[in-house]
């Protein structure tokens, strides 16, 4: 068995034909490339057993032999694919399991072994050539060509750089360099799930945030590490759809990442201070903002105007709307502008060199455990929202603004470190924190309506916007009542992260 790292890089044909006969390539190799060509079968059973367990299987032609692999136990952290493999020759185009029984015995049954069957192909020109950077061995491969299953085929047009010796940082690095040359994006998506994709003829899922679980014995920067990693991952899954617009719950996703990656880092701060994480941090709160905007016309287009719209004056509310809609398109224009940048790129190679960095390494503060170091940053949250919603009677708007962002903290916060404690504790106080927090968005979109109205109205007083102002606060009105209930429910709860040892 081999452990492989590898990061992934989308390139298209022009700039890898450019990128080729680059002088650095030459500098850094000081050998001529080679190039082969592949082709590849990948096999699974016909309910793709496999790929529900994060396997694949394949049979690949390189030159006059064939190689049969298995890999097992993929991950992708900041763009870095992770896996075991079990590689062996075999005498030709047909499976033979006994040449990998290392692994064999241990992932493939009997059963699945029955069922085997090609699924799709890939074939494609590699030009690979060994570079050194920044003291470390690695693989460069430039990959032209197509996977196809059935009649359904799609292009391949990418840039590899696989680690053989030295620290896994320096492949960002070397990725960050190239960039400067041509423009390249972070390929999250393997070769494998773009042929499966084409198989069942269906588009990528939305991603769900979920952070991983953790082991009190786990160590603080170890549990900080998958954490940044897990919402990377959620991040990355979604912004593909997001920019094609297959369905707005990928936006919404990727909004949703990016909140949770702010508050990881913001707890990475309280850990460890670091200069780069302080500028990453600084560019995921700008990228925040961006969506931020985007998001607060969604809302006042698809929740305030739109249900709205057939009880507005004909032709004022026609004029409303679609000077909103226009508005609207102007700011999804620049968020997908934003996430399809070089600059954004820039900044997920800037991620992953820092994730795979020497930060990690330092030892922590003594006696500084997983469980209280999560206790502390709880207690800190928890202050805050006290003092926040303290005279939450004759909060104003900003107030309860304030409120609502501290409220989103600690909610975070609380999630991330929610598996160290009592999970029906834990479940209580996050239920009535999201009660909470769902009440005070409501009455800040409410805020921000009154806001946009002002945007389009100009000092004007049209009869439309007269009408929503007054529908909108007597929703106002509900909501406060509303949230003074939930005040008194979460603020009479014990916290969960009280029974850690002091």
């Amino acid at each position: 068995m081999s452990f492989e790292a590898e990061l992934k890089l989308r390139i298209v044909p022009e700039h890898l034909d450019r990128l080729k006969r680059h002088p650095l390539l030459k500098k850094l190799s000081g050998v001529r490339g080679t190039t082969r060509k592949l082709y590849s079968v990948y096999y699974d059973t016909p309910d793709l057993e496999l790929r529900q367990r994060a396997m694949t299987l394949r049979l690949r032609h390189i030159g006059k032999q064939w190689v049969q692999t298995l890999k097992t136990g993929g991950r992708v952290q900041a763009g870095l694919h992770q896996r075991n493999k079990w590689e062996a020759p075999v005498d030709g185009e047909a499976l033979d399991l006994n040449a990998l029984k290392a692994s064999d015995d241990q992932h493939l049954s009997l059963a699945v072994r029955k069922k085997l069957q090609p699924v799709f192909v890939t074939e494609f020109s590699r030009t690979t050539r060994m570079v050194t950077f920044g003291g470390a061995e690695i693989e460069l491969s430039l990959d032209s060509g197509e996977i196809r299953a059935g009649r359904k085929s799609r292009p391949i047009s990418e840039l590899e750089l696989e680690l053989k010796s030295g620290e896994s940082a320096q492949l960002f690095k070397l990725a960050l360099a190239l960039l400067d040359i041509v423009p390249l994006e972070v390929e999250y998506t393997s070769q494998a799930e773009y042929g499966y994709l084409l198989h069942s003829v269906a588009q990528p899922a939305v991603g769900k945030a979920s952070f991983p679980s953790l082991a009190k014995s786990t160590g603080v920067a170890s549990a900080l590490q998958s954490m940044v990693g897990s919402c990377l991952l959620h991040l990355q899954a979604n912004i593909s759809g997001a920019i094609k617009k297959l369905d707005e719950e990928y936006l919404h996703q990727v909004r949703v990442a990016l909140r949770r990656l702010r508050v990881v880092l913001s707890v990475a701060e309280k850990f460890r201070a670091d200069d780069e994480l302080s500028k990453l941090h600084e560019q995921v709160a700008e990228l925040c903002v961006e969506l931020g905007r985007l998001r607060e016309w969604d809302v006042f287009v698809t929740q305030i105007l739109a249900p709205m719209r057939a009880r507005l004056p004909e032709q004022d509310g026609l004029r409303l709307f679609r000077t909103s809609e226009k508005l609207r398109g102007q700011y999804q224009a620049a968020v997908g502008s934003r996430l399809q940048s070089q600059d954004y790129q820039r900044f997920l190679l800037r991620f992953g060199a820092w994730m795979h960095g020497g930060y990690w390494h330092e030892p922590a503060a003594d006696g500084l455990t997983l469980p209280l170091f999560a206790a502390q940053i709880l207690d800190k949250r928890s202050r805050q929202v006290g003092k926040r919603g303290k005279h939450l009677a004759t909060a104003d708007t900003s107030q309860l603004h304030m409120l609502r962002t501290a409220c989103k903290k600690l909610r975070y916060s609380a999630e991330m470190f929610t598996s160290l404690f009592d999970p029906v504790k834990a479940e209580h106080n996050l239920s009535a924190l999201t009660t909470l927090q769902d009440i005070l968005g409501t009455l800040n979109d409410i805020a921000v309506a009154h806001r946009l109205l002002d945007e389009l109205d100009a000092g004007t007083q049209h009869e439309s916007t007269i009408l929503i102002r007054g529908w909108i606060e007597r929703d106002y009105l509900d909501q406060i009542v509303k949230l003074n209930k939930a005040w008194e429910i979460f603020s009479g709860q014990k916290a969960f992260w009280h029974q850690v040892a002091r």
